[in-house]
């Protein structure tokens, strides 16, 4: 009996030492990608979204009667957004990424996006 008893206590400690080590060793689920939308209206764009992050979707709307961009200085990204329209963009890269309206000069704002 006490020899049964011993077995069982190691066989329940090496279950436990397993499961343990399959936790440890599982990666964190990554946090569910996020939608913004950036709006397009009398002139200017409208205040940038913060939190975003590489994955995430912004939605630029545009809501004046002009074609307008969403043009990147850096060229990481190029939208074209007729009047009325929006158009969709994934982030591919983190930092402060300034961009500006080709057609309306006054038209610039600065996408801060972390890791």
């Amino acid at each position: 009996m006490k020899m049964i008893k011993h077995a069982v206590r190691h066989a329940a400690f090496a279950g436990a030492a397993l499961a343990s080590l399959a936790m440890a060793g599982a990666a964190p689920a990554a946090p569910a990608a996020q939608s913004y939308t950036v709006t397009m209206a009398n002139m200017s764009y409208g205040p940038m979204p913060s939190g975003v992050k590489v994955g995430d979707t912004i939605l630029w709307v545009n809501h004046d009667t002009v074609l307008h961009t969403a043009t990147a200085r850096d060229h990481s990204f190029d939208l074209r957004i007729a009047p009325g329209k929006t158009a969709q963009l994934k982030v591919q890269k983190a930092g402060n990424i300034a961009f500006y309206c080709i057609f309306h000069a006054a038209m610039r704002g600065t996408l801060n996006v972390a890791s």
